[in-house]
């Protein structure tokens, strides 16, 4: 028998007066793994969180979020989560160590049980060192993981990551990335939405393109790359000859002669690649080198919502 889902929403729906956000939105997430939801401006990411989160009611749907139902249960799902926003909520005028105890009174884990979660949580998050002095001296990384060690004081059994990146250097949206490859390990759920397509890439078990209120796409980063045309397996051979010879076989590739090399349109699977190779030793002309080209995931975000992706650098809010 499998076990029940970490998240699972059937027939969500909201809308804002007379604007529809989502529009049926059905999204199951297994435990222990990352769901990345992508999606343009507006696409209705941030209110599936706010919804899944408690803090927003949905107009229509079933929702249930580690096992407890949202509409008619929302406070056992509020203790078995943790949300980090777009902008973290750290307090200024306390220090990184008082922010974590502070959330640790709040949640009423007792002093001595406290303290050993936030010492273990700014040992986990290499905050140590800066956990005497205030946040106003924090790096934007070490900012967002503050803000993450606070979500995490209650030992949440699922996260909602909205956008968590948004803004942080390159070292720093690595830094982070290493926290949530973390957390899976240890077994917690992560819900994350995001405009940086690499940050799927590198994360998600399972990605979600949200567009119009319901999901267009469903799949791995590999199954939702196939899904767009202009994937092509690119050959090299040692000299013309073998190019030719192959040229001949592999009718409607594209050669390039001074490169000795062949691109074959393919999906990249492993059936096409299969094909083709026993083709060519049919025929008796051998490969010196192959690589599988793919279309990435900014060329899936184009060809299912026709609009490209938000420039990296660029802050985002999205409703």
């Amino acid at each position: 028998m499998n076990p029940a889902p970490a998240i699972s929403v059937r027939g969500l729906r909201k809308s804002f007066g007379a604007t529809v956000v989502l529009d049926g939105l059905d999204l199951t997430v297994p435990e222990g793994s990352v769901f990345a939801l992508l999606g343009p401006n507006g696409s209705g990411k941030t209110t599936t969180v706010d919804i899944l989160s408690t803090l927003t009611p949905a107009d229509a749907g079933e929702v249930r979020v580690a096992g407890s139902d949202v509409r008619h249960d929302p406070r056992a799902v509020r203790a078995a989560i943790a949300v980090t926003g777009q902008f973290t909520a750290v307090d200024n005028l306390l220090t990184g160590a008082e922010n974590l105890r502070l959330v640790a009174d709040l949640l009423h884990l007792g002093r001595r049980k406290g303290q050993a979660r936030a010492a273990d949580l700014l040992e986990r998050f290499d905050l140590v060192e800066a956990a005497a002095s205030s946040p106003t001296t924090y790096s934007g990384g070490m900012r967002r993981k503050l803000d993450l060690a606070m979500g995490l004081m209650g030992d949440p059994r699922v996260v909602f990551l909205d956008e968590p990146t948004t803004g942080l250097d390159p070292r720093s949206r690595r830094a982070v990335w290493d926290v949530v490859r973390g957390l899976v390990a240890d077994g917690v759920t992560v819900l994350l939405t995001t405009q940086y397509l690499e940050e799927a890439d590198q994360l998600a078990d399972r990605i979600g393109v949200l567009d119009g209120g319901r999901l267009v796409a469903e799949g791995t980063a590999t199954e939702l790359k196939r899904m767009v045309p202009g994937g092509a397996l690119r050959l090299q051979f040692a000299d013309r000859r073998s190019l030719d010879d192959a040229a001949r076989v592999l009718r409607g590739a594209t050669a390039d002669p001074d490169a000795l090399a062949l691109e074959v349109p393919s999906d990249g699977g492993v059936r096409a690649l299969k094909d083709v190779l026993a083709r060519l030793d049919e025929a008796a002309v051998e490969v010196a080198d192959l690589t599988v080209h793919q279309p990435d995931l900014d060329d899936v975000f184009l060809a299912l919502t026709g609009r490209p992706t938000t420039p990296s650098d660029q802050k985002v809010s999205t409703s």
